[in-house]
Formats: C-alpha cells, structure tokens, sequence
C-alpha cells in the first residue's frame, strides 16, 4: 500500500466546429472553451447555449481520464450538436495532463484497502 493519493486528468479543448447548415446558437469558428480539473474556462467574447453545454458536459469526466487503447471514448472525439437543424459538431481535444492530489479534491477520506 502507498500513501501516494495523486491521480491525473487530462486538460481538455472544447470547440466548435462549423457545419454546412446554419448554426442557431450563435457559435462561430474558432469558440472554444477549456477544462483543467473541474474548471471551465471560456475564450474572451465566446458565448455557449446552454443545450450545447447540457449536451457536452456529461463526456467531459470521461474523456479526462485514461482509457483503454480500443475504447471509442479514446478515439472518438467530435460530438454532434444537440439541434437536429444543425449540422455543427464540437471537437474534444485532450492538451495536456496534469496529477491532483485526493485530499486537495475532496473532503472524503481515502480509503487505501487493498481490497478495492
């Protein structure tokens, strides 16, 4: 057992991703927001609808963590816009890892039982 509590996510770029149909949520080439740990950060002047943020969000843990070689969440990284009328697609792009420590992240305790 290792008192190490460090694990690694990696940093994400989210952008859009122009279409040949019209956009209707206002998006325009090269909008785009980052994801360091649980932080987002928006490019000045970008703004995002809230039916693309609610269609993104939930990929967003899972493409920060490592997955298997064969995984589509490894290899697969543009999302269709959440608008049928739309043909837009948004691009998440893994740029960098960083290593967080457990007890930096959260109020509860580790549990470091070998059996887990």
């Amino acid at each position: 057992m290792t008192d190490d509590d460090s694990f690694d996510l990696y940093d994400l770029k989210v952008e859009w991703v122009a279409g040949d149909k019209p956009c209707w949520c206002q998006a325009k080439e090269g909008d785009h927001f980052t994801l360091s740990g649980e932080l987002i950060e928006m490019a000045p002047g970008t703004k995002w609808s809230q039916y693309t943020l609610a269609s993104i969000l939930p990929l967003l843990p899972a493409k920060q963590r490592e997955t298997h070689v064969n995984d589509w969440m490894t290899t697969d990284a543009e999302v269709a816009c959440p608008d049928p009328s739309c043909d837009s697609r948004f691009r998440i792009s893994r740029i960098g890892k960083r290593t967080f420590s457990h007890a930096e992240t959260t109020a509860v305790e580790l549990n470091k039982k070998d059996d887990l």
